[in-house]
C-alpha cells in the first residue's frame, strides 16, 4: 500500500533510485554506513560513516540516482506515478550488477563499478529509460533548482542545456553509477582517510553477488526533510527454464 503524503501546504518531491535488495548484505552496510535506515525511518543513529563528513548522503538515504528527485507535473497524485514507475520496469528484466568498489568521483567518496558501463549494458539502458520515459512527470525545475545544477566556475552551455531539459545534468553519456558515501570533500588527505574507512566496512559485503531486481521510489515529503523509502518496484523476472 502506498502511504497517503499529501498536505495542501507542501510539494513533496519523488525520485527513482537503486538499492541492494533490503536482505543484501550490502543494504545493511550502507545504512549502517550512514546511521540512517530510509526504509524503516528509524530514529536516527550514529554511522561508521563520520557524521560531520556524510551529511547530504545520510538525508538522501542509501541509493544510486536513476531519476533525480522532482516535483510532479501539476502537483500530480502519487499513485499514477508509481503506476508509471512500475510499467516502466516490466520493460526490464533482472539482471547481475556489476562489480563494485569505493572509489573517488570528483570530490565525493563512493561506491562505483569497477567497469564501465557501456550504452548497451542493462543498467545504462534502465537509467536512461527513467530520464527519458518519467520526465512526462516531472514539474519544470524551479529557478532555485536550475541554480543549484549550475556549474560556478567555467560556462558549460552543454551542461546548463541538460538542466533546462531534464532538470538534472548528469544523464545519459553523462550519468556515472554510483552510491555516495561522503560530501564533498576538499581535503585530499580527508579523502584518502575515508576511502579507507569505508573500503574496510563495505569488503565483506561487496564480495556477496548483487542482482538488479527491481527500481525504488524515494520521497522527500516537505522541503528539507530526509527522504525515505516509499515503494519497492520489481523489474521483470528473468524466465527459468524447466
Amino acid at each position: 500500500m502506498i502511504p497517503a503524503l499529501r498536505d495542501k501546504a507542501v510539494t513533496p518531491r519523488y525520485a527513482v533510485y537503486w538499492t541492494p535488495p533490503a536482505d543484501h548484505p550490502l543494504w545493511r552496510a550502507g545504512c549502517d554506513w550512514l546511521g540512517r535506515d530510509a526504509e524503516r525511518a528509524q530514529v536516527d543513529r550514529p554511522g561508521e560513516g563520520p557524521e560531520a563528513l556524510t551529511r547530504a548522503p545520510r538525508r538522501y538515504g542509501f541509493h544510486a540516482t536513476l531519476k533525480a528527485p522532482m516535483r510532479l507535473r501539476g502537483a500530480a497524485d502519487a499513485h499514477p506515478f508509481i503506476t508509471a514507475v512500475a510499467t516502466l520496469a516490466l520493460r526490464h528484466r533482472e539482471f547481475t550488477m556489476p562489480p563494485l568498489q569505493v572509489d573517488r568521483l570528483g570530490d565525493f567518496v563512493a561506491l562505483r563499478p569497477t567497469v564501465d558501463l557501456l550504452p548497451a549494458h542493462p543498467l545504462r539502458r534502465l537509467a536512461d529509460d527513467c530520464v527519458s520515459s518519467l520526465d512526462e512527470w516531472r514539474a519544470p525545475a524551479s529557478e532555485g533548482e536550475v541554480a543549484r545544477h549550475m556549474p560556478s566556475g567555467r560556462p558549460d552551455p552543454q551542461r546548463d542545456a541538460r538542466v533546462q531539459r531534464w532538470g538534472y545534468p548528469h544523464v545519459f553519456a553523462h550519468w556515472r553509477f554510483h552510491l555516495t558515501l561522503s560530501d564533498s570533500l576538499t581535503s585530499e588527505p580527508e579523502r584518502s582517510a575515508l576511502t579507507r574507512r569505508a573500503t574496510r566496512h563495505f569488503t565483506e559485503a561487496l564480495r556477496e553477488p548483487l542482482n538488479c531486481g527491481g527500481l525504488r521510489v524515494f520521497v522527500e515529503a516537505e522541503p528539507g526533510a530526509d527522504f525515505s523509502l516509499l515503494q519497492r518496484v520489481p523489474l521483470a523476472a528473468v524466465a527459468t527454464l524447466p
